[in-house]
């Protein structure tokens, strides 16, 4: 059985949104996810399902629960264990000791050759990005929490939820999500 990974955007971050990590477990199991993990506080959960459903579905799935159940919205990205892999193997830049400066932001939707081109004239310099179809990769000299290349300049550009993760997050996923 294919495992996929969820990622929630903005959960236990700062005080906000809010959700013991048990709690959630126990409702997306109760909404049909099965063999629930997570992996630390904020918002990365592996599972299976029964279902053939697509990733767009179970991002729906996750988030109509989430909303049902506490009452705000939490944007999600959902991949199969393979997506991760292809992504993590695609990461551009030499990786160095410091695992903070590496990052991916995933894209809930597919980046355009225009928004793409659009994104290229940016230049923030000495932190770089480069796009790829579904994600973002990052490499920041500066603290990720300093640096112009956060979710918000990113969802501002791409018109649709993002959320990132450090190099460490997700290697730890996707040795989590293998079968």
């Amino acid at each position: 059985m294919e495992k996929y990974i969820a990622l929630l955007r903005g959960i236990n971050v700062g005080g906000h949104k809010k959700i013991l990590m048990a709690d959630l477990k126990t409702l997306l199991s109760s909404n049909g996810l099965i063999n629930v993990t997570s992996y630390i506080q904020s918002g990365n959960v592996i599972f299976s399902i029964l279902e053939d459903l697509s990733n767009s579905e179970l991002e729906l799935k996750i988030e109509t629960a989430i909303k049902n159940h506490y009452g705000f919205e939490v944007p999600t990205i959902v991949m199969h264990h393979s997506e991760l892999k292809e992504t993590i193997d695609q990461y551009p830049y030499i990786i160095h000791e410091d695992l903070k400066k590496h990052l991916i932001t995933f894209s809930k939707g597919k980046i355009d050759s225009a928004t793409k081109e659009k994104l290229d004239t940016f230049n923030f310099t000495p932190d770089q990005f480069h796009v790829a179809p579904k994600a973002i990769y990052l490499f920041c000299h500066t603290a990720y929490h300093k640096s112009k290349m956060g979710n918000n300049f990113f969802e501002k550009q791409l018109k649709t939820s993002t959320t990132t993760r450090n190099w460490q997050t997700c290697l730890k996923l996707l040795e989590l999500s293998k079968d």
